[in-house]
């Protein structure tokens, strides 16, 4: 017990330290330290973060529902490409701060955003063309849908997320994702469908745009490289979001295995084998 609460006291300690800039941080701001030494400056600072998803997420769904029905001008599509840009660039940036303060973002949704945001560029290059057209009404509606969908896993994860901080199962820097993680499983498993549709809704973006760029009238690059980023940022997801499911279930059988369902003598609570609710340390 006292090496436990040794290892809990160093780890806190190891946190208030200052850390070292990643290599992009160091290319976007140079040498600034932009560590938080005071916990409630750390929160602070991941609370604004989620808000800033929730705002630009919703306004992101405004525009898209708007230039998919009521606007049909070039100006209109460029603001909200330049929208994701801003939006997907700074949110680079910000999840670069909060890993240095000690936020445990997993590298795939990290590489996601990266790709979204050299997506999001492209989309801004592609030149008012036949193909832009054969493809406009369609990623409006996505870019519907995905909004949506995100704005729902932003509200779910964090009453979840402060559930399992309040418990003492997470950790408080923990951020609210696009993707699924092992402990949404209690409570969020009803998302995985919509996800799931979202993915294969990149698919088929990329499809459209593989069919397009094969046009005699194609002639623009944009075409075929958000094809493959499409089909890359869909099989990130597809895989890095089924990992969970085995994973979840290889727990349950650990769990089984390790402690088998036995009767509660009566009167006895501490003959009650562990539940799962008992056991949901998770990475």
């Amino acid at each position: 017990m006292d090496m436990m609460k040794r290892k809990l006291q160093l780890a806190e300690m190891e946190e208030s330290l200052p850390r070292k800039n990643g290599r992009y941080l160091r290319i976007i701001l140079g040498c600034v330290n932009v560590s938080l030494m005071n916990k409630d400056d750390r929160y602070n600072y991941k609370d604004e973060y989620e808000k800033f998803k929730l705002v630009v997420t919703g306004i992101g769904f405004l525009v898209s529902f708007f230039n998919l029905f009521l606007f049909k001008y070039r100006f209109m599509d460029m603001a909200l490409m330049f929208l994701l840009v801003w939006y997907y660039c700074t949110l680079t940036i910000r999840e670069s701060i909060l890993k240095v303060n000690g936020s445990k973002i997993k590298g795939w949704w990290r590489t996601h955003h990266f790709l979204s945001t050299v997506a999001s560029g492209v989309l801004l290059t592609w030149p008012d063309a036949r193909s832009y057209h054969e493809f406009r009404h369609q990623f409006l509606i996505f870019n519907c849908y995905i909004s949506l969908v995100q704005f729902l896993q932003f509200r779910y994860q964090q009453g979840c997320l402060y559930r399992l901080k309040a418990l003492g199962e997470r950790h408080n820097m923990d951020i609210t994702i696009e993707g699924f993680h092992s402990w949404m499983w209690r409570g969020l498993s009803f998302l995985l469908p919509f996800l799931f549709f979202g993915y294969v809704f990149q698919f088929y973006n990329a499809y459209k745009l593989y069919r397009i760029s094969q046009q005699s009238f194609c002639k623009e690059w944009q075409v075929a490289v958000l094809s493959g980023l499409f089909f890359v940022i869909f099989l990130g997801n597809v895989i890095t979001t089924s990992w969970v499911i085995p994973e979840k279930f290889k727990e349950k059988k650990t769990l089984v295995y390790r402690f088998p369902t036995t009767e509660p003598e009566s009167g006895n609570e501490s003959a009650r084998p562990p539940t799962s609710c008992d056991k949901n340390k998770e990475e």
